[in-house]
């Protein structure tokens, strides 16, 4: 599968508060999936932010499906 765009998406307590992040970088992958549900183009975010990669976007996408699929998803809210 495309695990090695997992790679980049990291996390770090001390980054954007543990979030996760691009690359160890302090770009929220929420800040990248905002921008995309805005309609930007991966050509627009690339000129607009020049040290992000086509892959970190990508990435993004691929952890937000990962996010959002309830398949073995533990629901914290059944501890409390």
């Amino acid at each position: 599968m495309n695990n090695h765009l997992l790679n980049r998406i990291t996390l770090n307590a001390g980054i954007c508060n543990g979030k996760p992040v691009i690359r160890h970088m302090r770009f929220p992958v929420t800040q990248m999936l905002e921008l995309v549900a805005a309609g930007m183009t991966y050509d627009e975010i690339l000129a607009d932010y020049p040290y992000i990669e086509q892959e970190d976007i990508s990435a993004c996408l691929l952890y937000a499906s990962f996010i959002t699929n309830n398949k073995g998803m533990l629901f914290f809210s059944e501890y409390a």
